[in-house]
């Protein structure tokens, strides 16, 4: 139950148990007054001139002394079971009232801890690390509570900045190098009196450097992947597919493996660069890690308040219990470990963070015939208005 639901209650509960005792008190209290007492009705002592009158009074005496334990008999009977009857109901009336004074007072004290909870929803929700409760009431927990969580946002906004700027940082300077060496030993392969042993170097060379500047591309993009989704546009994840199929037509026709797309509307939002990313690493790890004259199926579909995106592709069995091994960095399956073509072991790994990000989840199945099939989730776009 909610705090409201269980204060309420407690309310109720106190006003329940204390009347009841109050009740029974005074039901105790009124049969006890309405007991017979010995002596009441006895007759006073009183003069009188003959029998005759003596029995006249006696005879009155009887008759009064008839109908009066009448009376007490009915008001013995009566008033206990009035007063029992009538309390239960003015105590089930309190009880009522009492919750309901319990439930707004609860609600009433509650509401600056709703606008706690709001403002930390609005956030997870946005990802704006700028907003901030700022609430301004007295000094007492709910205040102490909102300075403190005012105080964890402001950290963890500090925090992603310094992620951000040191991310931008060491793209600039890990690329650099790489840049410069693949530049010089370009130009070094290209010179007229270069050897053949001198270009079969700088094709290695060349092959390393490549390499290199693959697996800092899937680390940087890790790094990216695990922040945060700040800004959340909306966009159609069949036209990222679209788009990054073109791209993968030209690899796939030199490695003889033919694409089926079916890409029905999936409108989604997020970091459509990220998603990009996430659709380029599934479609060339399917691409790549196929067999010769091997068939890849891509597909996107909205699905209520999802949309999907599944790519499967033939190639070497893959054993179940290695299914979830894929998705950690630098784990390759069928002995790739030493294969520097087929990338850096980063791709699964880099999927999974950027669905996470965007609140998606991704599934990986071994097909019968051999391959995968990948199976990323990500929420839909909110209709226009809604």
């Amino acid at each position: 139950m909610s705090v409201r639901m269980r204060f309420a209650l407690v309310c109720s509960g106190v006003v329940l148990v204390l009347g009841g005792l109050a009740l029974t008190g005074v039901y105790l209290a009124a049969r006890q007054s309405l007991e017979y007492r010995a002596g009441v009705f006895t007759p006073a002592k009183f003069a009188v001139d003959s029998w005759r009158e003596f029995y006249r009074y006696q005879d009155m005496y009887e008759i009064a002394r008839s109908r009066a334990m009448q009376v007490h008999a009915v008001y013995q009977r009566d008033t206990p079971a009035t007063v029992r009857n009538v309390g239960a109901v003015a105590l089930l009336a309190a009880t009522a009232l009492a919750f309901g004074i319990g439930w707004q007072s609860a609600g009433w004290m509650l509401r600056p801890l709703r606008r706690v909870t709001e403002t930390a929803q609005r956030v997870a929700q946005s990802g704006d690390l700028t907003e901030r409760i700022a609430y301004d009431g007295p000094r007492e927990e709910i205040k102490e509570l909102a300075d403190t969580y005012d105080i964890m946002l402001g950290r963890l906004a500090r925090a992603f900045d310094g992620q951000r700027k040191f991310v931008a940082n060491a793209s600039h300077e890990l690329r650099t190098p790489l840049t410069i060496n693949r530049t010089l030993v370009d130009v070094a392969v290209r010179r007229p009196d270069a050897t053949d042993d001198v270009k079969r170097l700088g094709e290695s060379l060349l092959l390393v450097n490549a390499r290199h500047e693959r697996l800092i591309d899937g680390l940087l993009a890790l790094a990216e992947g695990e922040q945060a989704v700040l800004d959340r546009r909306p966009f159609d994840l069949s036209d990222v597919a679209e788009h990054v199929l073109d791209q993968a037509a030209a690899e796939a026709a030199e490695r003889e493996v033919t694409i089926h797309r079916l890409l029905d509307s999936a409108p989604t939002a997020g970091e459509a660069v990220l998603v990009e990313r996430l659709v380029q690493n599934l479609v060339e790890n399917a691409v790549r890690h196929n067999q010769p004259k091997g068939e890849v199926w891509v597909t996107t579909r909205g699905r209520a308040d999802r949309v999907e995106l599944v790519v499967a592709n033939t190639g070497l069995p893959v054993p179940p219990y290695e299914i979830e091994t894929i998705f950690e960095p630098f784990r390759r399956l069928h002995g790739d470990r030493l294969r520097s073509d087929r990338g850096s072991g980063l791709g699964l790994s880099i999927v999974r963070v950027i669905a996470e990000a965007h609140g998606g989840t991704v599934l990986a199945r071994p097909r019968d015939e051999g391959g995968l099939t990948i199976t990323v989730e990500l929420p839909a776009a909110d209709e226009p208005g809604s």
